[in-house]
């Protein structure tokens, strides 16, 4: 009687105490081959990631070893060491909570990670993912497992991004990693000028850093709707860049057009609709000289012609606009909670 006691107890405490280990398998393999090394910076403050009830039991979310280790096991398993220079992840904070309702829970993930280019013991930022995911029990019982796999399928996204992002001029030492943010946000011109150069920008970077590509003019329609960037013989569509600058006006480019870019204390950022952001069907597209594409005739109008056609204007005003803030240090949107719903 004593021993199945004693084994029951043993059998509760191992099941009070079960453990979801994040799952590291997906590829993650850079096809050129960019880097000779790899290393992992864990400042986390704390190293504790959290934890799940499942049937009242906690289940608690870890790596298998330590993420160092881990994820530099990982990194070599699909990669061969070439390239010149160190890609260094530096995991800022990974944590889960769980808010639990009356019939359901809803697990919370925070993540913050980092990459950098190390030449020469200076440290180059290269890309970056700053994310808050939840996921309701509704969905699926299963949150503690739905929690893990979304880290690995952060974590792996982060580093195959990496592998073609813009490298930044900039370098920083290691002392300065805890503060990079601040120090590299610091160094942007277009954060500072009144000016902005006229152009095209390729990318987040070259406008943030506000280095438009060279030699490139802004071509209109009849209506004033910028269409093409012109080099000589070499015509670009406007949706092939990140930015532009016409007239001394800065616009983003977003899938159904382009929107003005403001500026006030905290940042650069737009006015816009969820519909206008993630566009739920291409079907309702129509293509203007040049390729703008816009939902012409639909619930969202045509953002690139808004300042040009008055009905338009007036149309797309009566839709509740948000701002959305864009990261100075990626160029993704920042986007404000409950985004898009109706209030």
């Amino acid at each position: 009687m004593k021993k199945i006691f004693f084994f029951l107890l043993l059998s509760g405490l191992f099941f009070a105490q079960k453990k979801e280990v994040i799952d590291l398998s997906k590829s993650i393999k850079d096809s050129k081959n960019t880097y000779k090394s790899f290393s992992v910076i864990d400042q986390r403050p704390n190293k504790e990631i959290g934890s799940i009830l499942f049937h009242k039991n906690q289940v608690d979310i870890v790596f298998e070893n330590d993420p160092s280790k881990d994820i530099s096991d990982w990194f070599y398993k699909y990669n061969i060491a070439k390239g010149n220079d160190e890609l260094v992840l530096l995991l800022e904070n990974i944590s889960i909570s769980e808010d639990i309702k009356e019939k359901y829970s809803i697990g919370k993930l925070e993540l913050r990670a980092s990459t950098f280019k190390m030449k020469n013991d200076v440290y180059h930022f290269v890309n970056r993912i700053d994310t808050v995911a939840t996921i309701s029990s509704r969905n699926t019982p299963y949150l503690s497992q739905s929690l893990a796999k979304k880290i690995t399928l952060s974590l792996a996204d982060l580093l195959k991004d990496s592998y073609s992002k813009t490298t930044w001029e900039f370098g920083i030492s290691e002392n300065d990693l805890a503060s990079y943010p601040s120090i590299l946000i610091d160094k942007l011109d277009v954060l500072k000028t009144d000016t902005l150069k006229e152009g095209v920008y390729k990318d987040s970077y070259s406008f943030f850093t506000h280095n438009p590509e060279p030699g490139y003019t802004i071509e209109t329609n009849s209506k004033g709707v910028a269409i093409k960037a012109v080099k000589g013989d070499d015509k670009k569509p406007i949706r092939n860049f990140y930015a532009f600058v016409h007239n001394g006006v800065p616009f983003k480019i977003i899938p159904v057009g382009y929107v003005e870019i403001f500026r006030d204390e905290i940042g650069l950022f737009i006015e816009v609709k969820k519909e206008e952001l993630f566009p739920e069907s291409s079907s309702t597209m129509v293509m203007l000289g040049g390729g703008i594409g816009g939902l012409m005739g639909s619930i969202v109008a045509n953002v690139a012609i808004v300042a040009i056609d008055a009905n338009a204007a007036k149309k797309r005003k009566a839709m509740a606009g948000t701002e959305v803030s864009l990261d100075p240090l990626t160029g993704n949107y920042i986007l404000p909670e409950n985004f898009g719903k109706s209030k």
